[in-house]
């Protein structure tokens, strides 16, 4: 088949090329060979198209260097494994060539096509309708000659002609295999055939009106694709799926998993080179990279399966087009996994150069990054410690993380990131069950890591975390600040600071840092967790919850997220939907916070029984936590017949709230809860003490006046506890919540509505 090339005429422009069962469309960035697409890199496409466009010429390897890379410090050798992975998708041998001839030392030349490209044709007027078509010229090499063509009709629109007449209208049309191409009208023999002229002034106007409705046919297909295609991403970017486990062990999946996450970070160092993260798990990973491309705003998609066996581990990676969903580059590794830190650099490097072309530098930074030690050992353990904080959402699985990370420490005692991974944990133990003693673990952690590696980015971020679960700002925005050297931390750095100044109520400061890190890190949950519970403490509590059910899609199957969103439920009286999330997350995992929620439900339901035994369910499984002590007592508290056994768990959530606020006196909620623990135990100084600091503090206001209402009642200020209950009322807190509580219940039983006041 003779290639083609097209161009429409005064309309969009089209072109490709045919050359034998090979076809090459420029415009839609495809190369197809008897049918079946070929995968080839960005780079491989734009080398064929330069070649093409000069087909016969020899150009250079500096010219192809300059022109596709830019000449950015190319590795040895790009262009040469380029020119492989073309002559594999043309079916072409380098040592008996057809199509790419190769100069040595010199550089390339096509030969599959004609030297020279004919004048386009164009539509025959009266005035040279008398006018012969040039010979086309001669064909290069052995290979029969192919027509690149401008053309303004489509190539199945083929004119014939006898050597006795000219033909008036189009015959037919191109058998299988020919060239699809419009034959200009033979000169006849005798130029002054009066009959001849006329067929040719008929033909004429027949092929310039055929040339109008093509013309407009291709316009309106080019328009319509404009409107219905979204725009392709212009700058190299790329989103990373979690890597598949293949493995028949099930548990093994951390080493997928970890490996995806540690390329994320290294490829989000490449300068030039945009990186999203993906979170589709499940269903999502099969999901059209097309589709992906558009809700990340990426223009390719890599996924991985990884499988290891034994000592082997075999890694199958791909790079997807997500304007066509065609794979641009493929390859399988299988390796020693003694010998992962080289796989994993060698696979970036590959993925780096099919998209850029170029590796940053001499591309030791990817490595470096990609071997953070020296021990397969402390890494695989790393790798577990990382999975199981990722997946933190219960108290088992912070203490198996800084397991792990302790294994790491043992294999490779130098390991900074292992010692930084201890105190992100620690911390987040320290924020989820106030557990104060964990915080002190976290500093210990912390100051360990630094004098490991102190410009490690890593440690800045853990220290940031550090100085912020404390409320020291200013350290832990310097802190912070560090952490957003390193674009691959980026996502948590702005999270932190996020959180950090919702602490300090600055809210306009804090979603603007929460919508950075979202759009880093489009479908992260623990973002949309974070900007819920700043939506809450700023009484925005309808937000909140639309907060968390984003975070429930991302994360279904985290007990966490549904026991949470089973709160907000039940902050704002919904209480079917309350006890539905609750008996979701008891479903998905038994978990201390759901049980204690659930028991807050029935406690408000008046099932004080219930509720104390869920409660003393829920600190078997965590007794760090000063809340569920408390919530013991006020179950025991509101039965007659165990009164006097709330004194004990009262005391002791009194004690544990007070080591809490000394490293966090800003929270005001555990100001407020303290407040009401300090009543029931009688201690009435202390109490009003405490709600005096949890109300200067200005925030959970509604919560605080709440804890603020019910312990003034008990220390027989009525008055006080009335104001407490209009604030409360004015934050939003809904009637049925405050009726629900015994002491306000009576409360509100005896008190008559003054005059001019509605009562409270």
């Amino acid at each position: 088949m003779d290639p083609i090339r097209m161009a429409g005429q005064g309309g969009p422009t089209t072109e490709s090329y045919r050359f034998d069962d090979i076809v090459v469309d420029a415009t839609a960035h495809t190369l197809s060979r008897a049918g079946e697409p070929q995968t080839v890199e960005p780079k491989a496409f734009a080398v064929l198209l330069l070649l093409l466009r000069r087909a016969g010429e020899l150009v250079g390897r500096d010219e192809l260097l300059d022109t596709v890379w830019g000449h950015r410090h190319v590795t040895p050798g790009v262009l040469t494994r380029v020119i492989a992975q073309l002559r594999h998708a043309l079916g072409d041998d380098s040592q008996h060539p057809r199509y790419i001839q190769t100069q040595h030392a010199l550089g390339y030349r096509f030969i599959g096509l004609p030297r020279s490209e004919p004048e386009p044709i164009a539509p025959a007027t009266p005035d040279d309708a008398e006018t012969s078509a040039e010979p086309a010229a001669e064909p290069v090499g052995e290979i029969a000659g192919a027509v690149a063509v401008r053309q303004s009709v489509p190539p199945d629109m083929t004119v014939a002609a006898n050597e006795a007449d000219t033909v008036d209208e189009p015959v037919g049309r191109p058998a299988a295999g020919a060239a699809a191409v419009p034959a200009a009208p033979l000169s006849l023999a005798s130029a002054d055939s009066g009959q001849g002229q006329r067929s040719r002034r008929r033909w004429s106007g027949w092929i310039a009106t055929a040339v109008v409705v093509v013309v407009a046919a291709v316009a309106l297909v080019f328009w319509w694709q404009r409107q219905n295609v979204p725009p392709r991403p212009t700058e190299a970017s790329i989103a990373v799926l979690p890597f598949a486990s293949l493995s028949a062990n099930r548990d093994d999946r951390y080493f997928a998993e970890g490996l995806g996450v540690e390329m994320h970070d290294a490829l989000a160092r490449v300068p030039g080179l945009k990186v999203v993260a993906s979170a589709a798990t499940g269903a999502d990973r099969t999901r059209d990279p097309k589709a992906l491309g558009k809700a990340l705003g990426v223009a390719t998609v890599l996924d991985a399966s990884v499988r290891r066996e034994g000592a082997r581990v075999r890694i199958n990676a791909r790079v997807s087009d997500s304007a066509t969903g065609f794979t641009l580059w493929t390859q399988s590794y299988d390796r020693e996994t003694a010998d992962v830190f080289a796989l994993q650099s060698e696979i970036a490097n590959e993925v780096v150069q099919a998209l850029l072309g170029v590796l940053p530098g001499d591309g030791q930074a990817l490595a470096k990054r990609l071997a953070p030690t020296r021990s397969i050992a402390a890494y695989d353990a790393y790798l577990k410690g990382l999975h199981q904080l990722q997946e933190a959402s219960v108290e088992q699985n912070l203490d198996r993380a800084i397991g792990f990370f302790n294994q790491a420490l043992v294999a490779d005692p130098a390991f900074a990131r292992a010692q930084a991974g201890i105190c992100r944990v620690e911390i987040a133990r320290f924020e989820a069950a106030r557990d104060a003693t964990a915080y002190e673990r976290a500093r210990a952690a912390c100051l360990r890591a630094s004098s490991m590696d102190p410009g490690l980015r890593e440690v800045s971020l853990a220290m940031g975390e550090m100085y912020r679960a404390r409320g020291e700002s200013a350290k832990a925005n310097e802190q912070y600040t560090k952490a957003l050297d390193d674009i691959a931390l980026q996502p948590a750095a702005y999270l932190g600071l996020a959180r950090m100044q919702s602490a300090q109520g600055h809210n306009q400061l804090a979603l603007d840092y929460f919508e950075r890190a979202r759009k880093l890190r489009p479908k992260d949950d623990t973002i949309y967790r974070a900007l819920g519970l700043h939506q809450y403490t700023n009484g925005d509590l309808a937000k909140a919850i639309e907060s968390f059910r984003v975070a429930s899609t991302l994360r279904p199957d985290d007990e966490v997220v549904w026991s949470s969103l089973g709160g907000l439920y039940l902050a704002s009286g919904d209480i079917t939907r309350a006890s539905d999330a609750f008996k979701r997350s008891l479903e998905i995992k038994p978990n201390y916070r759901a049980l204690s929620n659930y028991g807050t439900l029935k406690y408000e339901a008046g099932a004080y029984a219930e509720a104390a035994a869920l409660f003393r369910h829920a600190a078997e499984l965590d007794p760090d936590d000063y809340r569920v002590w408390g919530n013991i007592g006020d179950a025991l508290s509101a039965l007659p017949a165990t009164t006097a056994q709330a004194a004990a768990p009262y005391r002791r959530a009194a004690q544990m709230a007070e080591r809490y606020l000394g490293i966090r006196s800003d929270d005001a909620r555990a100001l407020g809860r303290l407040c009401w623990y300090q009543a029931n135990l009688g201690e009435a100084q202390a109490a009003r003490a405490s709600l005096a600091k949890a109300e200067a503090i200005d925030a959970e206001r509604g919560e605080v006046a709440l804890d603020g209402a019910q312990a003034l009642v008990l220390l027989g200020d009525t008055e006080g506890a009335r104001q407490r209950l209009r604030r409360a009322r004015a934050e939003g807190i809904p009637e049925q919540r405050i009726v629900a509580l015994p002491l306000l219940r009576r409360l509100l039983a005896t008190d008559k509505p003054a005059s001019g006041d509605g009562g409270v």
